[in-house]
C-alpha cells in the first residue's frame, strides 16, 4: 500500500510535466503536417477557415452543457471585443502565420513563435497594463530578455551561414521540387525574408490578442464559451477574406487527404484539447509553467522536420533560436517574480498574521520539547473550553485564459 501511495503522489507529480510535453509533440505535428498540406498547394485561407470550423464543432457541446448556467450575457461592449479577438487571432495571426510557415520551415517558425513573451511585454507596457520599474532586478531581466530575442530574430532573418547536417540526412531522400511552396517565384533569400516578416506581424498579432483576451476574460469568465464564441466569430471573418483573396472555387475542394488531416489536427488537438489541457495546468501550476514548456517545441519540430521533410537547419538559425530562447526564458523568470509579489500582495493581513504566529510555534516546539511536554501534562487536569473564531478566506486568485 505504501509503495502505491508513493507511486501515486508521483504520477500526480509527474502529470503537469508529460501533459505540457505531450502538448508540445502535438503543436509540433501540427506544424509538419501543416507544411506538408501548404507545400501540396493548399491555401492558407482555407486552411484557417476550416480549422476553426473543427475548433468551433469540437468545443461548443462543452461549453453548451458545462457553462449553461454561468454564462454571462453578451453586451454590446463584450461584443466588439470577441469581434477583434476574432480578427486578431483566427484571421491576422493565422493567416500571416501560415503564410510564414509556406515560404520559411516549421523549425523556423516556431524559434519566431518563441518572441511571443518579449512581445507580449512590450505590448502591455505600451498600453500600461503592467509597470516597468528599471531599478527591480525582474524588470531588467524582462527588457534585457526582450532585447536579446529581437536579436535573435534579426539573427535568423538577416543571416543563414552553413548548413548544419544531421548524421542521419545523407540517408532521406526528398524532391523539393514536387513540393514547391506556391507562390514563391524569386530567390530563396528574398522568400526567407519576407516569410519572417510575415511572422513577426503574426506574433504581434497573437500578443495584442493576448493583452485584448485578458480585459475581456474580467468581464466574460465563461473560458470555454469565450473560446467558442471566438472561433465561430473567427471562422465567419475568415470566410469574408476567403472570398476576396480566394477567386477560385477549387481552392474550398478538401478530400480525404492531407488536406482534411491538416485541419482536423490543427482544430482538434491544436485548438480544442490544447485550450482544455491548457487550462487545467494553468489553475494548479501557473501561467509561466505553461509558456515555459515552448521551445521544446522547437527543438521536436527541427528532429522531426529533419526526418520527414528533409528540411535544412542553418547556423543562423541555430545561434538565433538560441538568443531567443535565453530571451525567452529571461522574460518568463520576472514575470515569475511580479506573479509572486502579486500572489503575496493578494493575502489577506491576517492570514499571514496566523502564518506567521504558526511559524513561531513550531520553532518553540522544536526548540523547547521538554517545556511542551510539562504544559501538556499540566493541562489534561484542566477543564478545556474551545472558542471558535472565524478566519476570513483568502480570495480567489483570478487566471488568464491560455492561447490555442
Amino acid at each position: 500500500m505504501e509503495g502505491n501511495g508513493c507511486f501515486g503522489i508521483i504520477f500526480q507529480r509527474c502529470k503537469p510535466y508529460t501533459a505540457m510535453i505531450c502538448l508540445q509533440f502535438g503543436y509540433a505535428g501540427m506544424n509538419i503536417i501543416t507544411k506538408v498540406s501548404l507545400n501540396r498547394g493548399m491555401s492558407h485561407y482555407v486552411l484557417v477557415v476550416y480549422r476553426h470550423a473543427f475548433a468551433t464543432a469540437s468545443i461548443a457541446p462543452f461549453a453548451l452543457v458545462l457553462e449553461r448556467k454561468m454564462r454571462p450575457k453578451i453586451t454590446f461592449p463584450i461584443f466588439m471585443q470577441l469581434f477583434v479577438l476574432g480578427l486578431l487571432g483566427p484571421v491576422i495571426d493565422q493567416n500571416f502565420y501560415y503564410a510564414g510557415l509556406k515560404f520559411t520551415s516549421p523549425t523556423f517558425s516556431c524559434a519566431m513563435s518563441n518572441m511571443l513573451p518579449a512581445m507580449t511585454f512590450v505590448m502591455a507596457v505600451l498600453c500600461r497594463m503592467e509597470k516597468l520599474n528599471v531599478r527591480k532586478v525582474r524588470c531588467q531581466a524582462k527588457v534585457i530578455g526582450t532585447i536579446v530575442t529581437v536579436a535573435g530574430a534579426m539573427l535568423m532573418t538577416l543571416y543563414k551561414g552553413n548548413v548544419i547536417n544531421f548524421l542521419w540526412a545523407n540517408h532521406i531522400q526528398y524532391h523539393p521540387r514536387n513540393y514547391a511552396p506556391a507562390g514563391i517565384t524569386g530567390s530563396t533569400d528574398k522568400a526567407w525574408v519576407k516569410g519572417s516578416i510575415f511572422l513577426i506581424i503574426a506574433t504581434l498579432a497573437w500578443a495584442s490578442f493576448f493583452i485584448l483576451q485578458a480585459v475581456t476574460m474580467k468581464r466574460y469568465s465563461a473560458q470555454l464559451s469565450l473560446t467558442t464564441l471566438m472561433c465561430f466569430i473567427g471562422t465567419l471573418q475568415s470566410i469574408a477574406v476567403t472570398f476576396v483573396m480566394e477567386h477560385k472555387p477549387s481552392a474550398w475542394t478538401i478530400g480525404w487527404d492531407m488536406n482534411l488531416l491538416a485541419a482536423a489536427y490543427a482544430g482538434i488537438v491544436s485548438t480544442s484539447i490544447a485550450y482544455h489541457v491548457q487550462g487545467i495546468v494553468m489553475q494548479k501550476r501557473g501561467p509561466v509553467f505553461v509558456t515555459a514548456f515552448s521551445p521544446l517545441m522547437m527543438i521536436i519540430v527541427a528532429i522531426m522536420g529533419s526526418f520527414i521533410l528533409a528540411e535544412k537547419i542553418y547556423l543562423g538559425g541555430i545561434l538565433g533560436a538560441i538568443f531567443i530562447v535565453f530571451g525567452h526564458y529571461a522574460v518568463l523568470w520576472g514575470k515569475y517574480k511580479d506573479y509572486k509579489e502579486k500572489e503575496a500582495k493578494e493575502i489577506p493581513e491576517p492570514i499571514k498574521f496566523v502564518n506567521s504566529r504558526l511559524a513561531t510555534v513550531m520553532e518553540d516546539i522544536e526548540a523547547n520539547p521538554m517545556e511542551l511536554q510539562k504544559d501538556k501534562a499540566n493541562k489534561e487536569s484542566l477543564p478545556v473550553v474551545v472558542i471558535g473564531v472565524p478566519i476570513p478566506q483568502p480570495p480567489m486568485i483570478a487566471m488568464e485564459a491560455p492561447k490555442a
